[in-house]
């Protein structure tokens, strides 16, 4: 949505009073019921931490797997302390009774053996007749009755029994993409759609696979569609199905969720996005709430699942998550347009100190809700993204291929503190109307309509950052022989492993052999250190993507190379050194100290943009061993390309997240402080100060810039405007501040 039409669509930053529930309640709560609970469930006590954390609406488990009321389905099985209690339709009277809306949660995907006897052809089964399991349940199937009969009578029940606002279910999309179901029903319905019986393994150059792969994706949307018919004519054209999501895009892929054409049909997204992992840091919950909010709009709502137990690599279910830890990922969403939703795993706990982490995180919320939602993001740099990459180039090995390209790239953005939009590669045209440089990160199966946007985007002088393999394949992951930017790249793919899956399969050789890539032209010989005598004569200048690099003539890369053939006119201010050994120590010495193998080219379009082209792999090397060399490599890259034109300078000391955001009349820059003895390994226990901090923002048109006050801290700095940026200082920062600038 366009700036112009969320001004209109709200007037105000507030939702209005007759808004639906998925427009007005913006946070939330869960206490993920047990089915122990039902003879310890403290009501009252929970209606009053309901009133403390100032939530707007709870999850409240109904039925799926387990029943936590009395179902007249008696397949439905029903939990083992609940005797006969309507616990689920107490909880839900007493929310109503607190204004509150209530989402239903299910988990619908398993059932129980007395279930499966029954109805055995509604259950998944392997190649060999036998049904998958999960631990004592039996894994229902997708394409069968379970889901297009039995589970829209119970969703239709629980609407007739209490009246929701809405449902959520928390696996709801079947099988993942590791396990083929061999059912009659899959066996029945894929070869009446395509002709072929279901695949036997997972082959990706074989076309039925392929087939079964969409097939999938599109029984998913089905699936949505239906619950969503069901549930709306049960309980009128505002009771929604909304499904659960993983803010993993490889999660999306592996489960059939397509996160573009799910997010084009929900107006809300329940996240089930619970923790950061030690390669993501808490950023990656903020570029999350980006990615989503470029689907879904900017206008709609993301609440997440915010645990406040110890989730993630190791999950400690009833004890308290480090408050630290906790209330950093909430307010990493936060600053990526996510909405809170805490999250407990039972109603009963020994230990009481997750109790105290949400509520000051919450109640900040609501004091600050008018500008944390209904905003758009400002940013001139787009990284453009897409699912299919994923899964037709990233196929089985989607972190190293497709993950941690994108993740390095926008860690070298927050480090140098350059405000980004992630942008679908199906959406260029639409959303890099405002932007002025593209970035594709390893981008590389790419349909021909995605490179042509590409293309006119160049053309209309906007410049471009490639790295890797981009635009090598087609959307299907077939090799093109050369790259379809080519022209645009200046340079050419001279073999077939340019870069791509083979050198990320022989990455073990960098365990034994290190290489390293070579500035030009190269300087040590007027640089302090000793001299061998064959030091290159330094003339010339280095090219300002080399700034800072002055003192040497190396750097480490480790990453694998190909050929390329580079056309004239183009400069190559790096190259790449093989690898010789590591070990024994006595052996580390070059053996082909320089080679023609270009590790970046660079170009300047005709239009006026400029384009750099990494084969280097330095976006993904640097996600993996976050070397600075690489993040500030990278960082002058985008400088250079991006040609100055950024709408924010910070100056100071600490790993910071920058996200500008604007409403009528004013921005909003929130930072996040990243920098923690625990910013790289979770979870953290003690919150690290920095400061103080030069700001500068770019003003638009509407914005006088002639005040700043900060929401965390209370304050209201002494601010100037010159020449159209407003400038203030920050004195500290412990976990986060948002400047509003008017």
């Amino acid at each position: 949505m366009s700036f112009a039409a969320v001004a209109a669509a709200h007037g105000q930053t507030g939702p209005a009073k007759n808004a639906p529930w998925y427009r007005r309640c913006y946070r939330w709560g869960q206490t993920n019921i047990t089915e122990k609970d039902p003879v310890r469930y403290d009501i009252g006590w929970w209606r009053g931490y309901w009133k403390e954390t100032q939530v707007q609406g709870v999850i409240i488990n109904a039925g799926g797997i387990v029943a936590y009321y009395p179902s007249k389905f008696p397949l439905q099985y029903q939990a083992e302390f609940l005797g006969g209690r309507d616990l689920y339709g107490e909880l839900t009277a007493a929310a109503h009774e607190d204004g509150l809306a209530v989402l239903a949660r299910m988990d619908s995907n398993r059932a129980s053996e007395e279930f499966y006897k029954t109805h055995p052809d509604w259950f998944a089964v392997d190649t060999e007749g036998k049904p998958y399991r999960a631990a004592d349940k039996y894994v229902t199937c997708i394409h069968g009755p379970y889901y297009e009969e039995y589970l829209p009578e119970i969703l239709r029940e629980i609407i007739e029994r209490s009246k929701p606002e809405g449902l959520t279910d928390n696996s709801w999309s079947g099988l993942s993409r590791e396990s083929i179901c061999y059912c009659g029903n899959c066996e029945r319905k894929f070869r009446a759609k395509t002709g072929k019986p279901v695949p036997r393994m997972a082959d990706w150059g074989d076309p039925a696979y392929r087939e079964w792969i969409v097939w999938n994706y599109e029984r998913r949307l089905e699936i949505w569609d239906l619950n969503n018919r069901v549930t709306q004519s049960a309980g009128g054209p505002d009771c929604l199905w909304v499904g659960m999501n993983s803010g993993s895009v490889a999660n999306q892929s592996r489960t059939f969720r397509d996160c573009k054409e799910i997010y084009r049909r929900a107006q809300i997204v329940m996240l089930d996005h619970q923790a950061r992992s030690d390669a993501g840091g808490f950023q990656q919950n903020g570029d999350t709430g980006k990615v989503i909010h470029g689907l879904l709009g900017w206008e709609k709502l993301i609440p997440e699942s915010m645990a406040q137990y110890q989730a993630g690599r190791t999950s400690f279910r009833v004890a308290s998550k480090p408050a630290a830890e906790a209330r950093m990922w909430m307010i990493e969403g936060f600053a990526g347009g996510i909405q809170p939703w805490w999250h407990h795993v039972g109603a009963y706990h020994e230990d009481r100190r997750m109790y105290r982490t949400a509520t000051p995180v919450m109640r900040w919320h609501r004091a600050n809700e008018q500008y944390l939602v209904n905003r758009l993001p400002v940013a001139t740099v787009g990284v453009v993204w897409s699912q299919r990459n994923t899964d037709f180039y990233g196929r089985e090995n989607p972190e190293d291929l497709v993950d941690l390209p994108y993740r390095g790239m926008i860690q070298a953005l927050i480090r140098a503190r350059v405000p980004y939009l992630p942008v679908h590669a199906d959406h260029i045209e639409k959303t890099g109307q405002g932007l002025s440089l593209l970035i594709l990160p390893n981008l590389a199966a790419m349909s021909d309509e995605q490179c042509e946007a590409v293309r006119q985007f160049v053309e209309r002088g906007g410049s471009l950052i490639a790295t890797g393999v981009s635009s090598l394949y087609n959307e299907w992951g077939d090799s093109r022989g050369d790259f379809a930017l080519a022209g645009l790249l200046h340079a050419h793919a001279a073999g077939s492993r340019l870069g791509g899956k083979e050198a990320i399969e022989r990455d073990w050789a960098a365990r034994s052999y290190h290489s390293y890539l070579r500035l030009a032209p190269e300087l040590r010989a007027r640089v302090y250190g000793p001299k061998a005598g064959d030091e290159p004569a330094a003339t010339g200048e280095r090219h300002p993507v080399l700034l800072g690099f002055e003192e040497t003539d190396i750097l480490p890369y480790g990453g694998m190379l190909e050929k390329l053939t580079v056309d004239a006119g183009a400069i190559v201010p790096l190259t790449f050194v093989p690898p010789f050994p590591v070990y024994p120590p006595e052996t580390a010495w070059m053996r082909e100290p320089k080679t023609d193998t270009p590790g970046l080219v660079l170009s300047e379009h005709r239009a006026g943009g400029r384009v750099a082209y990494l084969p280097a792999d330095v976006d993904r090397r640097f996600a993996k061993e976050n070397l600075p060399d690489h993040g500030n490599l990278l960082a002058n890259i985008v400088r250079w390309a991006g040609k100055g034109d950024f709408p924010l300078r910070v100056e100071g000391p600490g790993l910071i997240d920058c996200h500008l955001y604007r409403q009528p009349g004013k921005l909003i820059l929130h930072l996040v402080n990243l920098t923690s003895a625990g910013t790289w390994r979770a979870p953290i226990d003690e919150l690290i100060p920095i400061g103080p901090m030069k700001v500068s923002v770019h003003l638009p048109s509407d914005v006088r810039g002639g005040g700043v006050r900060l929401l965390v801290s209370g304050a209201s700095p002494v601010s100037g405007v010159r020449e159209g940026w407003c400038t203030f200082e920050l004195r500290s920062v412990l976990d986060h501040e948002v400047a509003l600038i008017g």
